[in-house]
């Protein structure tokens, strides 16, 4: 069930599963909402509470106050503030795509029990890919994000190289990607809002946040593509290595969308990780994690 909640920088759409299970929160990345999740919180909803909000990278419905601070540093705050408003305690905080969360992760701990990083940005690696490249290029030329935005509006043209093509190993569904599109093509200010992240999105904000999450003293998972085509799958073992309590589990047939490409294999990541990090087996967890 879609809900809204106000918050500094704008109303933010949510989908909450409900229920009395522990809390997943599932973000997703650019040009996209909460339906890049719709598989895994299928499978998961039946045990577990899944918030799946949609943030204001392009796909959601309604603008953000002129004044919003949507840069790196004011999405993490702004996810952090979501969890703080619906009083989520002990979430399990699940990425893919953006960066955005790493940092939320790092400098906003305090609500979260575990932390999930599927395939995304990381370390210095941001625009990723042609897609994000051209995009970010495109949003500094006044204008230039309207007009490179334009060939999305046929679905054939979004599997290019320099659209959504190179993020799934099979094609998203249609109806995905037209919802995916339909603001950005048709509100200015959801327009705005796009440029303002792709404006103040760089390279040392995001390798700060990712050096930053040497100090997240929680148990983390990282799930990557083992072919992923726009995040390098050498820095999830980066990640993994860098993280003090991390596991690596490398997803095959998959690139960076593996909420899309492998919903059923990564619900089961990240359902077993959870169990294996509950407070009943922390013990376990505890020395599993000194080996």
């Amino acid at each position: 069930m879609m809900h809204q909640i106000e918050l500094s920088a704008g109303i933010i759409e949510y989908e909450d599963t409900g229920g009395s299970g522990p809390t997943i929160v599932l973000l997703h990345g650019l040009l996209m909402d909460g339906s890049l999740w719709r598989q895994v919180v299928r499978d998961l909803r039946a045990d577990y509470r899944c918030v799946v909000p949609t943030l204001p990278v392009g796909s959601h419905r309604q603008p953000m106050r002129p004044d919003a601070d949507l840069s790196l540093h004011g999405l993490a705050k702004l996810q952090a503030e979501l969890l703080e408003a619906l009083d989520l305690h002990d979430v399990t905080l699940v990425g893919n795509d953006l960066g955005a969360f790493l940092l939320t992760a790092g400098s906003y701990p305090e609500r979260l029990a575990r932390l999930v990083i599927t395939s995304c940005e990381a370390f210095d690696h941001t625009p990723s890919g042609l897609p994000g490249h051209t995009i970010s290029l495109a949003a500094r030329i006044p204008g230039g994000l309207n007009l490179a935005l334009q060939p999305l509006r046929l679905r054939a043209l979004r599997r290019l190289p320099i659209a959504f093509g190179p993020m799934t190993k099979r094609p998203i569904p249609g109806d995905i990607t037209d919802a995916w599109v339909r603001s950005v093509l048709s509100q200015r200010e959801i327009r705005r809002d796009l440029v303002k992240y792709l404006r103040h999105a760089n390279k040392s904000d995001l390798l700060a946040a990712t050096e930053r999450l040497r100090t997240f003293e929680r148990p983390a998972l990282v799930v990557w593509a083992k072919e992923d085509r726009m995040m390098p799958p050498e820095h999830g073992r980066r990640l993994a290595a860098l993280l003090p309590h991390a596991r690596l589990v490398e997803i095959a047939d998959s690139s960076t969308l593996i909420p899309l490409d492998q919903p059923e294999t990564l619900a089961h990541a990240i359902r077993q990780f959870i169990q294996d990090t509950s407070s009943k087996n922390r013990e376990e967890q505890h020395a599993h994690f000194q080996k």
